[in-house]
């Protein structure tokens, strides 16, 4: 049977610190979720998700309780997913360590001239991000704009290359912070760390 866990935001372990350091461009998105308007069986860009002049990009970071698929490095399978809580907690931190700048190409290349703008995270049932075509994503979903001064990137945009944004960050399983009286239980729930990225996503 397939594990589900729930990965969180914690801050008692001082050699790691848990949480999102940057947003990669990528094809396919681990939220499975594209730029505004653009579903996923569509290929191109359409002229409604970004702006020519303007250069900037809106889709969802994170969605809470939204099951993502993960391969482990033992090759086992598992399923993993984001509380609201803790996504408002990682869009925050997100913000205050200043990590606005950066940006990765498909998890795997630094990328520069790419700004986030811009970072709310849904509160109501009606707000901004139904103008933008995302009426049907939960309260509690992170929505990033982004401002890609990157003539090469915004190339790739355009050419439906990238279609959306994924994270990159720490999180802790919260099986770990489960109490166990079996010792060998305690051991197979030791910390681990994640990196979310679009490749684990199920294709």
């Amino acid at each position: 049977m397939t594990k589900i866990v729930e990965l969180i935001i914690t801050e008692e372990d001082k050699e790691f610190i848990d949480g999102v350091y940057a947003i990669s461009l990528v094809e396919d998105p681990a939220m499975e979720e594209h730029w505004i308007a653009l579903n996923k069986q569509q290929k191109k860009i359409q002229c409604a998700t970004i702006d020519e002049d303007k250069r900037l990009l809106i889709a969802p970071a994170l969605i809470p309780n939204k099951q993502i698929f993960r391969l482990a490095e033992d090759g086992s399978d598992f399923y993993c997913w984001f509380s609201a809580k803790t996504i408002k907690k990682a869009s925050e931190l997100f913000l205050q360590r200043k990590h606005q700048h950066d940006a990765t190409f498909e998890h795997e290349q630094e990328i520069s001239g790419l700004s986030v703008v811009e970072s709310w995270v849904k509160e109501f049932e009606i707000d901004k991000s139904v103008k933008y075509g995302f009426e049907h994503l939960p309260v509690g979903t992170w929505f990033v704009t982004m401002k890609v001064d990157n003539d090469e990137v915004w190339a790739k945009v355009k050419e439906g290359v990238v279609q959306g944004f994924s994270i990159e960050g720490y999180f802790t399983d919260k099986l770990q912070q489960m109490s166990s009286k079996n010792e060998e239980e305690e051991q197979l729930l030791a910390r681990i760390k994640a990196i979310i990225k679009s490749d684990c996503a199920n294709k």
